[in-house]
């Protein structure tokens, strides 16, 4: 084995990389090639291709629409169901108790945390795209919409026409609270919906990439802190130490033997059973005042229309909650697909979870998205399919419909403990801190700002102060490229970083100049000044120097002149006797020019500063050339300081180049008429190398025609 990786090291030292071949510039080039023959369509025939359907095109788009048509018939029974199985038992236990405790986030009763755990999960099984994420009630989704509830239906609202001296204990009260709270929540369920649904068939899958992973992170961190503290009126309610001994030792047994077990102790759900016998045995609600989870109606709802007067009050927190909840699934479904070997669509995804909203809102159900700590154990106990997911809404739904009233004297303080339970990899985030600090302080800032914005202003605020500032990042990024002189590694067509290797050598009158950005209007000022600072040669100061030196020439041999004029008059006007004792008088005083130069006046017209600044430069360079690999796009701006660059360098002497032009580029180019001076083209070369190796050529033939 090892003596195999040596021969294969040593074959890779000896492969040689020899091309021979003409220097190209990117005119030759193109009148060797043979364009593809393509017939532009018209917006007619682009409608009626559009509007064409064929059985193909149609079982194609019906695939796209209900991927499960496309894996369920190839479903290895043998190989995937016993996985599966697991998997949507393990979840399913994991989904009860968080859809009763997200409730409480949400502002609503707990049941209807068991309707959004049934429906839109059992939806997303025919629809998604993802064989592993968990789709279901997710904390700051939850949060966001309770947040919401509670502005719009405020306990001050409700309590007018209640007798104020027992509207507390009015059961009515409660009931009209939470049933107005409920067609909020429902409503926002259906328009974010909506919303999904919408750029998904608008192949807006893309607006995703808005969200960073630094953005998401930080916000979620920031919602995990409004979760934890709204949770503490309920875990404070009654004393819950009692619990923690042996909830400890369960999860210790997780950490140690998480390798061993089959599936993950379902510590959440024992947890709820034996806070539910305790409450049931001690009659805590009547005796002790404990709030409880109270009625969990038997069965399903009949489906109903959602409040749509309530869609102008709640129109802008429903696009909040529709681009987190996608973008929270997108990203889970993408790391599950990249380690699994299988792609998603975003789009599908986003049409997905719009069905799933939208739907699931007729009976009842508020927002969900995609859950991460869910997620994780359907995938780590085996879960290959969507099935796993679709079996775990079923046990939902079987407490729904059989003993969900069992679960009635729950403490709420349970409840809030498991919350705050599953708030831990959230507030691991924290730990981003330092590692961004290492990577890159950019998003650092925009994980902070996250936070902090998130934290103070709001779920809401936050998210769109996060957003607006990834955006200028962004443009920051773009408007402060890096620039970097290039040369060549010795014996190679490769070209690094001068000030980065040492081996890279620059080529004697030759400057390659690479800018890693586009450039359009908001960088090419910054484009301009770093070419003319990197290469150490602004046309503008030679030309500058230029004229103040020939403004100093003239002025001296005007000087001259008349210094001359004036010695002349004074010889003719003297007598013959005094003429050599005046001329060697005038030589002693040093006011005759010597060689049409004084020195007095030479050294009283010039400063330092433009002895520095002005004294006329020696051009050792010739040429420049523009390192174009980086560069995706160009617009007007652009192309006319390119024009102006290539411009000012010629008339100092130096000529301008490009090289490694990328196809777009060029045809934006041409459509910009930046070509419409033939000679132009010439400029432009296939690769850095043939801009170097066409350069020296030129060089030497201008040398060769000056000694002639």
């Amino acid at each position: 084995m090892e003596h195999a990786q040596e021969h294969e090291a040593c074959l890779e030292q000896t492969q040689r990389y020899c091309v021979e071949r003409p220097v190209y510039n990117q005119e030759l080039l193109q009148g060797q090639l043979h364009r593809r023959e393509r017939t532009p369509q018209t917006l007619r025939q682009k409608i009626a291709h559009s509007c064409r359907c064929s059985s193909k095109k149609a079982k194609s788009h019906l695939y796209r629409f209900l991927p499960i048509l496309k894996w369920l018939p190839r479903y290895p029974v043998r190989e995937y169901l016993l996985g599966d199985i697991i998997s949507g038992i393990s979840t399913g236990v994991m989904q009860l108790p968080q859809g009763l405790a997200y409730a409480l986030l949400a502002a609503v009763p707990p049941v209807f945390g068991l309707y959004s755990s049934f429906y839109p999960v059992f939806l997303y099984t025919f629809f998604g795209t993802s064989k592993h994420i968990s789709i279901g009630t997710f904390a700051v989704i939850s949060m966001m919409v309770g947040g919401i509830a509670v502005r719009q239906v405020p306990d001050e609202i409700i309590s007018v026409g209640y007798n104020s001296t027992n509207v507390t204990d009015s059961l009515e009260y409660f009931h009209a609270r939470d049933t107005k709270r409920v067609q909020v929540a429902v409503t926002l369920a259906f328009l974010s919906g909506i919303i999904q649904l919408c750029l998904g068939l608008l192949r807006f899958g893309f607006v995703a990439i808005y969200l960073t992973e630094p953005l998401v992170r930080g916000f979620t961190t920031a919602a995990a802190i409004h979760v934890f503290t709204s949770q503490l009126k309920y875990l404070l309610g009654v004393k819950t130490k009692r619990y923690s001994g042996p909830l400890s030792v369960v999860y210790e047994i997780n950490l140690r033997f998480k390798k061993k077990l089959p599936v993950p102790i379902p510590m959440e759900i024992i947890v709820v059973i034996i806070g539910t016998g305790v409450s049931a045995g001690m009659n805590l609600s009547e005796s002790y005042s404990v709030d409880v989870v109270g009625n969990i109606p038997k069965g399903l709802r009949a489906p109903a229309v959602p409040e749509m007067q309530l869609i102008p009050a709640v129109f802008v927190d429903a696009i909040a909650i529709a681009i987190v909840g996608f973008s929270m699934a997108v990203s889970m479904a993408k790391i599950f697909a990249l380690k699994h070997g299988y792609t998603i669509d975003g789009n599908q995804e986003l049409i997905a979870l719009g069905i799933c909203n939208s739907v699931g809102s007729f009976f009842q159900s508020f927002p969900v998205t995609c859950s991460m700590s869910r997620s994780l154990v359907q995938e780590s106990t085996g879960g290959r399919t969507q099935i796993a997911g679709a079996l775990s809404s079923i046990m939902v739904l079987l407490v729904i419909v059989a003993i969900g009233y069992l679960f009635e004297p729950l403490p709420q303080t349970v409840l809030a403990a498991i919350v705050m339970v599953n708030l831990k990899g959230m507030f691991k985030q924290f730990g981003d801190i330092v590692h961004f600090w290492r990577t890159s302080k950019i998003e650092l800032a925009i994980w902070l700002v996250a936070f902090v914005a998130s934290l103070f202003l709001g779920l809401d605020y936050g998210l769109l102060t996060a957003v607006a500032f990834a955006m200028i990042t962004v443009i920051y990024r773009t408007q402060s490229p890096q620039y970097r002189i290039l040369g060549q590694i010795p014996d190679t067509d490769i070209y690094c970083g001068v000030e980065e290797y040492e081996e890279a050598k620059e080529y004697p009158g030759i400057k390659i100049f690479q800018a890693n950005a586009s450039l359009y209007f908001a960088n090419s000022e910054s484009y301009a000044s770093a070419l003319k600072k990197k290469t150490g040669l602004d046309p503008c100061a030679i030309l500058a120097a230029r004229r103040k030196a020939q403004k100093r020439h003239a002025r001296e041999i005007k000087a001259a002149n008349k210094l001359r004029k004036k010695a002349v008059l004074k010889l003719v006007n003297t007598p013959t006797n005094d003429v050599e004792a005046t001329v060697k008088h005038e030589i002693a005083n040093d006011e005759l020019p010597v060689n049409g130069n004084f020195a007095d006046a030479s050294v009283e017209d010039t400063s330092p500063d433009e002895h520095e600044h002005f004294v006329e430069p020696k051009t050792n360079i010739h040429s420049l050339i523009l390192d174009f690999t980086p560069v995706n796009f160009v617009d007007s701006v652009g192309a006319k300081t390119l024009k102006s660059i290539i411009k000012e360098y010629k008339e100092v002497g130096v000529s301008v180049c490009i090289a490694s032009c990328s196809g777009p580029v060029m045809d934006e180019l041409t459509r910009l008429k930046f070509f419409d001076n033939a000679a132009m083209r010439e400029l432009l070369f296939h690769s850095i190398h043939d801009a170097v190796l066409a350069c020296q050529v030129k060089e030497r033939q201008a040398s060769f025609t000056d000694r002639l």
